[in-house]
């Protein structure tokens, strides 16, 4: 998947050392620091050191920290689709804040696996989408997205991806819902979200190399809850609907 080095942030790394040759397969590995929501929804921040993994193998797939999982199943000139998996993050007591921890429910991160299809108009233009489902739980996660490689600066690669995510019922009540008991804590009314979309995000990465084989990635996510998410009390009364992501990793790619 992603030959065309459209996906965010590592991807782009993996790019640079797949100039040469398109059907070589690429390796990118780093760490770094990503401040994040506390919570989706939150108004507050929190940094999450990440590890960075991006291995490409032209024809079978790709496994990214940024991307999940991918295999690729269709091996099209144009398009792609197969197999998809991710990680979710969840939120801890102390990420809720004191406000709200230990008065609504704690998550556990979770893993989601499902399908992919995309569709690659160009080398630098493609648009795709990915079903899964929580492999613990009954939340269903859904996402449109379009991505855009931006023409080199120097030799800085840089691209935009704009997405668009949804959750059936189970999963928008288990981020977004407040039960009676949950509600009656922190003095607002039960909410029980049904399925919708609910964010829309605007991403810039660009890969800034400091030799041939070594560079910083850097991200910056813009968000919007909308719809269900946006009508919770944990965010209307505790949160924000504007959601930022900024990263920045080192990274070493072959």
């Amino acid at each position: 998947m992603r030959r065309t080095c459209l996906a965010p942030l590592i991807a782009l790394a993996a790019c640079a050392a797949a100039h040469a040759d398109d059907d070589a397969p690429t390796y990118a590995f780093g760490a770094g620091v990503q401040r994040m929501p506390a919570w989706q929804g939150s108004k507050d921040t929190r940094n999450q050191p990440v590890p960075y993994i991006d291995i490409e193998l032209p024809g079978v797939g790709e496994l990214s920290t940024t991307d999940g999982l991918t295999i690729d199943l269709i091996h099209g000139e144009h398009w792609h689709g197969g197999l998809y998996g991710n990680w979710l993050w969840g939120r801890t007591h102390n990420e809720l804040g004191p406000q709200l921890g230990g008065k609504v429910a704690s998550l556990s991160p979770r893993w989601q696996g499902g399908g992919y299809l995309e569709y690659a108009f160009t080398k630098r233009l493609s648009v795709g989408t990915h079903v899964a489902h929580d492999t613990s739980g009954a939340g269903a996660y859904a996402a449109l997205y379009g991505d855009w490689q931006l023409p080199d600066v120097w030799y800085i690669q840089h691209s935009l991806e704009l997405q668009v995510e949804g959750m059936n019922g189970a999963g928008m009540r288990r981020f977004y819902g407040v039960t009676p008991t949950e509600a009656q804590a922190i003095g607002t009314a039960p909410y029980q979200p049904g399925a919708g979309w609910h964010s829309a995000s605007l991403e810039y990465d660009a890969f800034v190399p400091t030799s041939v084989h070594t560079g910083f990635a850097v991200a910056l996510n813009y968000g919007r809850l909308y719809g269900n998410a946006s009508d919770s009390p944990l965010v209307r009364d505790f949160g924000s609907r504007r959601q930022v992501t900024t990263t920045l990793a080192f990274v070493v790619h072959f």
